[in-house]
């Protein structure tokens, strides 16, 4: 923990249980306006703390849970057969209206925070997340002003609540950050993705990523990690939630 940051691991209480959560913000004077950190297919891990720990050190009461606490409380993706299908049955057993009920609890966890500026609400969420940060905004409109998607999976699908879908309802800034190469996002998904968006009344970007695949911004998959394009994810998410979250 670094000496400027007040880091604890706390466990909110939901409707099914416990949700082990990373809870990290500066340790000058508060409140800090908050960020929800939803974590990638792999799960909570080392580097996502470190990345918590970024933004949290740029000013902001920043919580990362995990996500799939129902199942287990430590997930450690193995990059083999059997951990591709050991994270893949795990993503299975979330789906967005699981996600929105876990994301009323955060927001009561941050209400009760005295450290949390829970009046400015902004999200962050990569790959199986891109889909749940949407999912939040639009059901819990009124608390977020602000929503970023990389590399983002499922944002259109046949569901009544695919994003494509709750974009309509979302009063948030949103930021879609697509990577040039990525089977779960392709062109045709973007340009549904767009089409709804440009019938909505929030503002949105969508940018594409040149040369980058799934998965670009962790420095730890070296076969896909993108280090200039990691660099523009960091500015343009830090440009976001500046903009949004400031008073």
């Amino acid at each position: 923990m670094s000496a400027s940051l007040t880091e604890k691991e706390v466990d909110i209480l939901t409707a099914d249980g416990r949700m082990n959560t990373l809870v990290v913000h500066p340790a000058g004077p508060g409140p800090h306006p908050v960020v929800f950190f939803y974590m990638d297919a792999p799960g909570r891990r080392d580097e996502l703390s470190d990345m918590a720990r970024r933004i949290a050190a740029a000013g902001y009461y920043t919580v990362l849970p995990n996500l799939y606490y129902r199942t287990t409380r430590s997930f450690h993706m193995k990059w083999n057969d059997a951990g591709l299908r050991e994270m893949l049955g795990l993503m299975g057993t979330l789906t967005n209206d699981l996600v929105v009920k876990d994301t009323q609890s955060m927001l009561r966890f941050v209400d009760a925070e005295q450290a949390a500026k829970a009046s400015r609400v902004g999200a962050v969420g990569y790959c199986m997340s891109g889909a749940f940060v949407v999912a939040a905004a639009a059901c819990h409109a009124e608390r977020f002003q602000c929503v970023a998607s990389y590399h983002g999976t499922h944002l259109v699908t046949d569901r009544e609540d695919s994003p494509h879908r709750l974009v309509k309802k979302v009063k948030a800034e949103m930021y879609f950050a697509c990577a040039e190469n990525d089977e779960w996002a392709d062109e045709a998904t973007i340009a549904t993705l767009t089409e709804a968006l440009n019938r909505c009344s929030a503002r949105y970007r969508i940018e594409w990523y040149p040369g980058t695949q799934h998965g670009f911004v962790f420095p730890r998959r070296a076969n896909v990690y993108h280090e200039q394009a990691a660099q523009r994810h960091w500015e343009r998410l830090f440009s976001l939630l500046a903009r949004c979250l400031s008073p």
